[in-house]
């Protein structure tokens, strides 16, 4: 990163945000205001690598990095730090976490050690405190479930994983099944049953919120094959049989599998 060009960000970003003669939307921003902001370009990031979209990642990367330094200069404002702070304080926690590099102690320290020693600093009461709140479902639920296990609260077999899922799914057709149904309850075991779902997957070295995000995609991709078919027959989809158009569907799998030989 060149230093002048981060400068140059910044100088932007305060006239942006001068009171007077500033732009009307980026002077009245807030931490708050601004995360959804951070959410989007941060999903916009992954998208790009997805797609191997190199020259847009680029670009995308310079809007995260704009959020970035849209915090930090929310902060200078408040007196609380600047993006220099936030700079030095990445490279203490790299330099901290890697003794094994930058130390002249060679011994390499597991990764969740340091991350305990860090929390035991915190005076956090809980392993699990510093999970934002905020990530997305799965990616919690994965993250919590790899920080039990980091402290020996985890089945070392796959067979257990395994049968907690059939279990789980068992629960819900229990809930189902009863004469009154009770949505909070048939919500819980769902829950319970999601959660297991992502232990199986993390048992298998897989990432819960990748792997759905390809289901989605493949799901879109098949029901745009269903939506293509008929607009070309010049029918409307609510004028089609759910039996006509799970026929198109099994014929979307086929036409997959034909691109895959």
């Amino acid at each position: 990163m060149k230093l002048q060009a981060i400068d140059k960000l910044i100088a932007i970003l305060k006239q942006l945000r001068d009171p007077i003669t500033g732009c009307d939307w980026d002077k009245v921003q807030t931490f708050d205001s601004i995360t959804s902001c951070t959410l989007e370009e941060t999903y916009e990031v992954l998208d790009t690598i997805k797609q191997k979209n190199y020259p847009e990642l680029q670009k995308e990367l310079g809007d995260l990095l704009f959020q970035i330094v849209f915090y930090a200069e929310l902060a200078d404002e408040q007196k609380l730090f600047n993006f220099d702070d936030v700079c030095q304080a990445i490279c203490d926690k790299l330099i901290q976490r890697h003794p094994h590099i930058f130390s002249e102690n060679k011994r390499k320290v597991a990764w969740e050690t340091l991350k305990q020693q860090e929390r035991n600093q915190k005076k956090q009461f809980s392993i699990l405190d510093d999970i934002p709140l905020s990530m997305p479902a799965l990616m919690r639920a994965e993250k919590v479930q790899k920080r039990c296990a980091s402290v020996g609260f985890d089945w070392n077999t796959l067979p257990p994983v395994v049968d907690k899922v059939k279990e789980e799914l068992e629960e819900v057709f229990v809930e189902l099944n009863r004469e009154n149904p009770i949505k909070k309850n048939i919500e819980e075991e769902i829950g319970d049953l999601l959660f297991a779902t992502v232990n199986l997957a993390r048992h298998l070295g897989l990432h819960s919120e990748f792997i759905l995000q390809q289901a989605i995609h493949k799901f879109t991709q098949r029901f745009n094959y269903i939506e293509t078919y008929f607009n070309n027959k010049n029918q409307a989809l609510s004028d089609i049989t759910l039996e006509e158009m799970e026929s198109v569907w099994q014929q979307a799998k086929q036409h997959e599998k034909q691109k895959l030989k």
